[in-house]
């Protein structure tokens, strides 16, 4: 099956990511990824997501919360120390 050059294979460990890893820039820097608000992920998505790991994790957040399956991280996040 061709898969879209723009959609990535969902890694478990991605997720583990969003609810552990913190923005490291810009106007949300230091919050917790996944409680970035909607408005911005999709500002990211209209200039370009950054490059790198970074931009994985914005990328699938962003698909993530446009798809409604935000409910996803909710059992990860309740079990992070």
């Amino acid at each position: 099956m061709k898969q879209n050059k723009d959609t990535a294979h969902l890694n478990p460990q991605i997720l583990v990511e969003l609810v552990s890893v913190r923005m490291p820039f810009g106007k949300y820097k230091d919050r917790i990824l996944c409680d970035l608000p909607e408005p911005y992920l999709v500002w990211f998505h209209q200039k370009g997501f950054p490059p790198g790991k970074i931009g994985v994790l914005l990328s699938a957040l962003y698909e993530i919360k446009l798809n409604g399956l935000e409910y996803l991280l909710k059992p990860i996040r309740n079990n992070q120390p």
